[in-house]
């Protein structure tokens, strides 16, 4: 059974994050940098939010604020949804449907392992079926023996 832990092992565990009183064009501007689509909000060692570019179209240009004037604190979601990496692949799926999120930040305890998001876990979720297929083809035409 694969775990969540897992996908972090074959990601990294690398986090961006930004600081709450920075402009959501910086957070932007850090987004496209690292080709994420969501960073954590972070002052020091606590994470305080999440920042996603839904956040920011939704909550910038549909309110009519201007990015550049607009603190990262003021558009970010503050209760952050996570999961423990010894959770299992499809429960965290479900929490992702369940939720309506695509980013999640990945617990080990009170440690932080790393972001990941619903492509990782699709990622993850096709190549454990193709793995399964393979073995499934094997043994069907006796290639297993």
């Amino acid at each position: 059974m694969n775990t969540i832990r897992d996908i972090i092992r074959t990601k990294g565990s690398e986090i961006w994050s930004i600081s709450p009183d920075e402009t959501v064009y910086n957070a932007l501007q850090m987004m496209a940098d690292k080709n994420s689509g969501a960073l954590l909000v972070k002052t020091e060692d606590h994470v305080e939010g999440i920042l996603t570019e839904r956040d920011c179209v939704r909550k910038i240009d549909l309110m009519g604020k201007a990015s550049r004037e607009t603190k990262v604190s003021q558009i970010m979601t503050s209760e952050v949804v996570s999961i423990q990496g010894s959770e299992t692949l499809e429960e965290c799926m479900t929490l992702m449907i369940d939720k309506n999120i695509r980013h999640l930040p990945i617990y080990e305890g009170d440690d932080l392992l790393g972001l990941i998001s619903i492509r990782d876990v699709m990622r993850e979720m096709v190549g454990l079926q193709k793995e399964l297929i393979t073995q499934l083809e094997r043994f069907i035409t006796g290639g297993g023996r």
